[in-house]
């Protein structure tokens, strides 16, 4: 059974299609541990709650300096034993001791193909104004697994979605999640806790 905890800042519409896909067996060999946010008032947590599951806040705010949180943080998801950290929507900075620590057992989602519109300042809604901007056909999303980098891991899955005439970019960061991102995410836990998902000496992801 593939641990998982799940760390969010916001909503928690990734975590909840987690939820879900575990519920209708779409992930199999899986629980979810524990859900950590950095914003107490994160509706993740109450999707958390209300799923049965472990929901903690864990905020830069509450410690004297990033050290301190940073303890935390890393001494909360060790206590899970976990086997895999997922980033659904998480918008802390990982310290590179935790990436370190969990090389290759934390997986993140990212509302774009990568490497186009990723790295810092690219999250949210400025993707898909960034997009729209610059007039691109074709979005999408990515799951990768984390590195010391921002948005530089091996990636695992991607999945493309059609931009259309009249998009806003709040309409089109709707479908990227519908079409996209709750599709693949779950796939990918799905596939790590099957076995399916090996990283070779370049660093890059086969599916078995």
């Amino acid at each position: 059974m593939l641990k998982v905890g799940v760390l969010v800042s916001g909503g928690g519409t990734n975590l909840q299609a987690i939820i879900d896909s575990i519920g209708n067996g779409d992930i199999t060999n899986t629980s979810i541990e524990v859900v950590i946010s950095n914003n107490k008032n994160a509706y993740a947590l109450e999707r958390a709650k209300n799923a049965g599951i472990d929901a903690v806040c864990i905020s830069p705010k509450d410690y004297a300096d990033r050290a301190d949180f940073n303890k935390a943080l890393i001494e909360c998801l060790d206590e899970y034993a976990l086997d895999l950290v997922v980033l659904a929507g998480c918008l802390v900075v990982l310290p590179e001791e935790l990436i370190r620590k969990y090389k290759n057992r934390i997986i993140n989602i990212h509302p774009s193909l990568i490497p186009a519109f990723c790295g810092t300042g690219f999250y949210g809604l400025k993707v898909h104004e960034a997009a729209l901007e610059r007039g691109v056909k074709v979005v999408g999303a990515t799951v990768h697994f984390v590195d010391e980098g921002t948005d530089t891991g091996p990636i695992i899955f991607q999945k493309p979605v059609m931009v259309e005439d009249g998009d806003t970019a709040k309409v089109l960061q709707q479908r990227v999640m519908e079409e996209a991102e709750w599709k693949i995410l779950p796939m990918a836990i799905d596939y790590i806790a099957n076995g399916r998902v090996e990283i070779d000496e370049n660093n890059k992801v086969h599916i078995k």
